[in-house]
């Protein structure tokens, strides 16, 4: 009789690879639908729509006048759309290098609410309170380049009916190092694939922090509400609580300078996931609850992606999975959790294949291994981490 030791151990790893290849087969059918999905945007409007862009921006003074030249070359009216900054608790030249590219400028200064929820909560109050009036509005990055057909996308996709949408968020500086170019290689998947695929079954594709859009009833409806480390996250839950669908726009990018070593990285992945996590334990109970109860597959496939943790966490699981479930003499659990990992390279490189990724984005998976490590300690720590709201300023 095999050791009651071994059985638990046995049992344990089971387990494990059942779990990862649920998520692997929820990866892998949102792949497939990603590869029949349109990737093209309806029909352009007459570009009759009038836009605010809301930039967030706080010791921006580097990169701020980048985003203002490019959103300056928008292939859209230009007296339809207004460039509103809140220079939020600066202490350089953010402000007025803004001014000076012609954008509407608000500073804002507060020592107690410093998060970028706030920052454009008080925003919005300074643009009601100036009786501004507009038909959509759209948030952005100030370390952002956008693409020229921004705003064109976002008023085709308005005249078509949606409510909010989501632009491709990809990375600007990914050649300057395998670190940035790894943070492509996750966006690829996340950010494309996966809202690419969602599209296809008509489920809310996700809000992602820049390159959002939101029609301007539903920003007067809804406010901004929420100042936790993942704002755009806990305002999507908000929406598909209301049984509103976040629309994804694959036809048009925004591109955000991203951390090029793992030192400057740490910061800001820490304050992702301990965002996300305490979102997961808040709200996403729920809205599962929720979606049974209405039977609601929008509802619960959004709960269903607050679960999926960053893809180095199921890779190190599957792996270990795979040689302990060999240790203890387990082929068929260490086949399944092999399967898994296959399914998840491959959802990996479908996600470079589809945004058409240069070779240089495929040479930086060498450094995985090392991120992957790196990755894993720092979801570890999240978990046991309690949550916090500061805007701190990612080095880059």
């Amino acid at each position: 009789m095999m050791p009651a030791v071994a059985l638990a151990a046995q049992a344990a790893l089971a387990i494990v690879a059942i779990a990862l290849a649920l998520l692997t087969t929820y990866l892998v059918v949102l792949t497939v639908a990603a590869a029949f999905a349109s990737k093209h945007g309806p029909p352009a409007a007459g570009g009759s729509r009038r836009f605010a862009v809301l930039v967030p921006a706080h010791n921006e003074e580097a990169l701020i006048g980048r985003l203002l030249e490019s959103l300056a070359q928008m292939q859209y009216p230009r007296e339809q759309y207004d460039v509103c900054v809140v220079a939020d608790n600066c202490t350089d030249a953010t402000a007025s290098i803004a001014r000076a590219a012609g954008a509407r400028v608000y500073e804002r200064v507060d020592d107690r609410e410093r998060a970028k929820g706030f920052a454009l909560r008080w925003l919005l109050q300074r643009l009601r309170d100036e009786a501004q009036a507009y038909d959509a509005l759209a948030v952005l990055d100030a370390d952002t380049v956008v693409a020229p057909n921004f705003l064109r996308a976002m008023d085709a996709r308005l005249e078509a009916g949606s409510k909010v949408i989501q632009a491709y968020y990809s990375v600007q500086n990914a050649h300057q190092s395998r670190v940035a170019g790894l943070r492509y290689a996750a966006l690829a998947a996340v950010h494309y694939v996966r809202p690419l695929g969602r599209s296809l079954f008509g489920f809310s594709c996700g809000l992602k922090g820049n390159g959002m859009c939101f029609a301007a009833p539903v920003l007067e409806r809804f406010s901004w509400n929420w100042f936790t480390l993942a704002e755009d996250v806990e305002f999507h839950l908000a929406l598909v609580g209301a049984g509103i669908r976040v629309d994804f726009a694959p036809e048009t990018a925004v591109y955000a300078d991203m951390p090029v070593s793992l030192a400057q990285a740490a910061s800001q992945n820490a304050r992702w996931e301990r965002g996300r996590l305490q979102l997961v334990r808040q709200h996403v109970p729920r809205l599962v609850l929720d979606g049974l109860r209405h039977a609601s597959l929008l509802r619960l496939d959004a709960a269903a992606e607050q679960l999926i943790p960053p893809l180095s966490v199921p890779f190190a699981l599957g792996g270990l999975c795979m040689v302990l479930a060999a240790v203890v003499g387990s082929p068929e659990i260490a086949l399944l959790a092999a399967a898994s990992l296959v399914g998840q390279v491959a959802y990996l490189m479908a996600g470079l294949l589809m945004v058409r990724a240069p070779l240089s984005m495929y040479l930086a998976l060498s450094a995985a291994p090392v991120y992957i490590a790196w990755k894993v300690g720092l979801y570890g720590r999240a978990l046991v981490t309690g949550s916090a709201t500061s805007w701190v300023r990612t080095a880059r």
